[in-house]
């Protein structure tokens, strides 16, 4: 197989996974109510905590070993940056009242639960001025927030 045909093989088999990750799973059960009642507190507990300086509330949302990212435009070069903290860093910033900053009328947390698969979930959660979506997993019995990809609303930027 020449290197071309490599090539649109690999990028064949790289669509076909990645479509077929972006159908419902067959074999997912139903969540139950107490899933996705866990998910959302996971979810609140982690906006609510923010907004309130409440690190018990933090804390208890996140998984140790959080992963929170975004991606944005570096103005002085053009190109694309890779900001990322982990769950201590998230906490620390949580102590220091940094969400608190934000007027409590402008406090959005709109959390929408977008899909449950047994122990894996993902959230959306659209806050004052940014987006956060959300990987969480269901850690010793409880959902914990593992991964969270964000995004500044335009006006916010």
């Amino acid at each position: 197989m020449g290197i071309r045909a490599a090539g649109t093989l690999m990028l064949s088999v790289s669509l076909g996974v990645a479509w077929s990750g972006a159908l419902p799973a067959k074999d997912c059960p139903p969540p139950t109510k107490a899933d996705e009642s866990a998910v959302r507190q996971a979810s609140l507990d982690y906006i609510e905590g923010w907004y309130a300086g409440d690190v018990v509330r933090m804390t208890r949302a996140l998984h140790p070993e959080l992963a929170k990212r975004r991606v944005f435009t570096d103005p002085k070069s053009g190109r694309s940056v890779l900001e990322q903290m982990g769950a201590m860093t998230l906490v620390q910033k949580t102590q220091k009242a940094y969400g608190a900053e934000t007027p409590k009328e402008q406090q959005k947390k709109d959390v929408a639960v977008l899909d449950i698969c047994r122990d894996a979930a993902s959230v959306r959660i659209d806050a004052a001025g940014w987006i956060d979506y959300m990987h969480l997993a269901k850690w010793n019995g409880e959902w914990k927030i593992v991964n969270v990809l964000w995004e500044s609303e335009p006006e916010a930027r």
